[in-house]
């Protein structure tokens, strides 16, 4: 297992969730530009650092012991291998504070540490919680790969903190260091709200959310074939996102009983209130988790699932694969799989090797609705 080496630390660290063979490291130059900076400016042992979208806690664990450290962000596999790799390195839990990214950090902070996040509109939203949050004199620093620093991260960065300097790049890494300046309280654009049709919903959507400014193709094609029953089965809506297909699903199947879960807490919380307002007090489970993993064996009837096909800037389909094997330990026996997929993932044949039976459903130019049945 490669090793991360910094003036802090040296660390084993692992992505999350874990892959035989990863072929992927839990680290990456612009987490190591980020450390060996801070360290060159230098940082005492009672500075409140706070680290934004640390994905599998390589500037955590680095810190942990030398600071005092917040870590915040959006992703709970990231916390997960956060824990993970605070225990694989003999470092505690109680070394550094966690806190989801719907929830505002309390500082003040001597420095921001932020790893530029693929969904601008969230890094926006984390730079409008820490208006007031910031000590004087304070230090805000992003990095990234230069191929994932968009000109638009350090333009937010300017609107929200201060004036911008990025650095020399450095293994392909690039660092933006902004100058606080004390500016008016920003109002902030999240949520966002859209409206459907069929079925009639208003939902809200958190920074974070997949598509939060409508609903997405993949979706829409999924929507018009969702099953109904009259029977109390057990159904989980898997990867959730705003709860579109749970609550859609919910709405046709008035007996049934919801499981809607992801991996993202702005979706978990968007999931939340747009079930009360779309089916007020019937009960539901709304959870972050990673994926079924938590979900007892032989205890759904019916799994409802959009996969993602990226974690972060990763492309593959290796998130998807694993859910769908989630999915079948989770079903019971004449149990369901629904999904929707491009054609071109061919997802079709990768279910054949789960289940004992495939079915197509419908199909768009785009996308394929697939039952599977374990």
């Amino acid at each position: 297992m490669p090793i991360f080496t910094t003036p802090f630390a040296s660390l084993e660290l692992e992505r999350q969730p874990h892959q035989a063979n990863e072929p992927l490291q839990a680290f990456d130059a612009a987490d190591e530009y980020l450390l060996n900076h801070l360290h060159e400016q230098g940082i005492e042992p009672d500075s409140r650092v706070l680290l934004l979208n640390d994905s599998f806690g390589a500037l955590a664990c680095s810190l942990a012991g030398h600071c005092r450290v917040t870590s915040s962000g959006d992703s709970h596999l990231g916390f997960l291998a956060l824990h993970k790799n605070l225990a694989r390195n003999g470092l505690s839990g109680d070394a550094l504070t966690f806190l989801p990214s719907n929830e505002t950090p309390r500082g003040p902070f001597d420095w921001v540490l932020i790893r530029v996040p693929k969904t601008l509109a969230l890094l926006e939203e984390q730079l409008i919680r820490m208006h007031s949050q910031l000590a004087p004199g304070a230090r805000v620093m992003a990095g990234a790969m230069v191929k994932h620093l968009p000109r638009a991260a350090g333009d937010l960065l300017e609107k929200y903190i201060g004036p911008v300097q990025a650095s020399l790049a450095l293994k392909k890494a690039r660092l933006l260091s902004a100058t606080p300046e004390d500016k008016a309280a920003p109002r902030s654009p999240y949520p966002t709200r859209y409206r459907l049709d069929k079925p009639a919903l208003e939902l809200v959507n958190h920074a974070n959310v997949f598509c939060r400014d409508g609903l997405d193709i993949g979706t829409r094609a999924f929507l018009p074939h969702l099953p109904r029953h009259l029977d109390t089965r057990h159904v989980a809506d898997l990867g959730c996102g705003n709860g579109v297909l749970g609550i859609a699903y919910a709405l046709g199947s008035p007996q049934a009983q919801l499981t809607l879960v992801d991996e993202s807490y702005m979706a978990v919380q968007s999931a939340r209130e747009n079930w009360q307002a779309a089916l007020g007090q019937r009960p539901v489970t709304i959870r972050a988790g990673d994926g079924l993993a938590e979900q007892p064996a032989d205890s759904l009837e019916l799994v409802l699932c959009n996969p993602p096909f990226h974690q972060q800037q990763v492309v593959g389909d290796f998130l998807a694969w694993r859910m769908f094997q989630q999915a079948r330990a989770a079903l019971v026996t004449g149990g369901e799989l629904w999904i929707v997929g491009n054609r071109h993932l061919g997802y079709h044949a990768k279910l054949k090797r789960l289940f004992r039976g495939v079915e197509q459903v419908a199909a768009t130019p785009k996308f394929v609705v697939l039952k599977a049945s374990k």
